[in-house]
């Protein structure tokens, strides 16, 4: 399955994750669309008012179930492998959850000023294409 990670391309907290999760994942379970790239929203039916709240995880077997903010990344670690023991522990202790959605509020109302603005949008090595157009880039990974 292939799940659909909507991330701001020009923040350079959320790059940082999206190219750590190209490394752990290399494409295997998630693409990446920047929040900036208004075709790839419209594909899903989100506007960049929606991405006001944080990263969107959209998964490519029901389009209509998504993940956003901290929900969101916790949908991602738990499918990492491993994921699942951490995040129920992270979820199962008291005050935790709700803390940590605190904190990523924060982080996302502030991202720009703690972790600075990125001069062009980046545009992950495993994007998620609607047709043909990266088509080159999946015959790569092929060869890797």
């Amino acid at each position: 399955m292939i799940y659909y990670v909507i991330y701001d391309g020009n923040c350079n907290l959320c790059v940082t994750l999206v190219q750590f999760l190209e490394v752990c994942d290399r494409g295997k379970q998630f693409q990446y669309i920047p929040m900036q790239d208004q075709s790839g929203l419209d594909r899903f039916g989100i506007s960049a008012k929606d991405c006001e709240l944080g990263m969107i995880l959209v998964g490519d077997d029901r389009p209509d179930r998504r993940w956003q903010g901290s929900d969101a990344a916790e949908e991602i670690g738990r499918l990492l492998p491993m994921g699942e023991q951490f995040i129920a522990l992270y979820r199962g202790l008291p005050g935790l959850k709700q803390a940590g959605d605190r904190v990523y509020a924060q982080v996302r109302d502030n991202r720009y000023r703690l972790f600075g603005q990125r001069s062009s949008t980046y545009q992950s090595v495993y994007p998620a294409c609607a047709d043909q157009a990266c088509s080159h880039l999946s015959q790569a990974r092929e060869m890797n």
